[in-house]
């Protein structure tokens, strides 16, 4: 090693030539990543030809999609696994570590990819909101956040649900109970906040957090907190492993709250819409025949069908 400041006595001739190299350096690089981008997205005839559904879906998120005695389990895998089945395909999941949004999630899987994993992308997504609001979110430049992303397909509408233990909580038909009453939760979720601020704060002195809801509810069963706050799915799912009869869910409303109820569904890049039509069409046949129902009632979770197949099958 020489010493740090001896290559700045080099000519003037010298710099310009080694700038000019790493500028060609840094074009060719620039080339090869875009090319990289058109590479990695692959198109319907040849996810077809490969006989693989390429499937992202988040890890350690029961019921939805989990690993269990060494296999993919879950709703969302069940679900993938019956849409890949009617294309001929069979389904390799690319488990999803949450990054710090959804954009990010759909940037690293669908569109972009990850420096961790170069030229890997899923062919489709799971559990993405179907929410016109988000589809057509923008950046403070006015620019669409996710313009390379369709999302689309249906399949679950989900809402918030509290479960409570009787013997230490007699009903729970207002969360104004959590004012004297302590009530697990995860930590930075949107039932953290939402308890935080409702009725003024006064419920945040009884919050206890957890840094996932399957933490919580275990705190519940142990006596810690007295009650708990999740998605309705993982509430249900969580009240079935636990074979408590005195573990129940709640029926209250959640006064103030935002957005109670939203659907979830998939996503493929924007150039892979011939993927999506094929998956929603035999998500459809799925639905009307009550398959998709099935698989939640499978993990001991109440179904409600998205308001778009409320309308096209009749249901009030």
């Amino acid at each position: 090693m020489g010493h740090p400041y001896l290559h700045r006595k080099r000519s003037c001739q010298a710099v310009t030539t080694m700038r000019q190299l790493l500028a060609g350096l840094c074009l060719w690089m620039v080339c090869a990543l875009v090319q990289a981008e058109v590479v990695k997205v692959r198109a319907f005839d040849d996810i077809i030809d490969s006989g693989v559904l390429k499937v992202a879906m988040y890890e350690n998120f029961p019921p939805y999609s989990f690993m269990a005695d060494g296999k993919p389990r879950g709703v969302d895998f069940e679900l993938a696994q019956k849409l890949a089945s009617k294309l001929g395909l069979k389904v390799e999941v690319l488990w999803v570590r949450p990054d710090e949004t959804l954009d990010d999630d759909l940037r690293n899987f669908i569109w972009k990819g990850h420096y961790l994993r170069p030229n890997v992308l899923a062919d489709v997504m799971m559990r993405v909101p179907y929410d016109r609001e988000f589809s057509y979110k923008q950046n403070e430049l006015g620019e669409l956040i996710n313009e390379l992303v369709v999302m689309f397909g249906p399949y679950q509408r989900e809402r918030w649900q509290s479960a409570y233990d009787d013997r230490r909580l007699e009903d729970l038909s207002s969360v104004a109970v959590f004012r004297y009453h302590p009530v697990g939760v995860e930590v930075e979720s949107v039932p953290s906040f939402y308890l935080s601020s409702v009725f003024n704060g006064s419920i945040a002195k009884m919050l206890h957090h957890y840094p996932t809801a399957q933490a919580a509810f275990a705190a519940m069963q142990a006596g810690e907190v007295d009650a708990t706050m999740a998605m309705r799915g993982e509430i249900d799912w969580m009240l079935g492993q636990a074979k408590d009869s005195h573990l129940k869910p709640a029926e209250n409303a959640y006064p103030n709250m935002g957005k109670q109820v939203w659907e979830l569904g998939m996503a493929v890049h924007e150039s892979n819409r011939q993927l999506a039509y094929a998956l929603e069409g035999e998500l459809e046949g799925l639905m009307k025949d009550g398959a998709v129902e099935a698989i939640y009632a499978d993990y001991g979770l109440r179904y409600e069908l998205p308001e778009l197949y409320q309308v096209q099958l009749g249901e009030n």
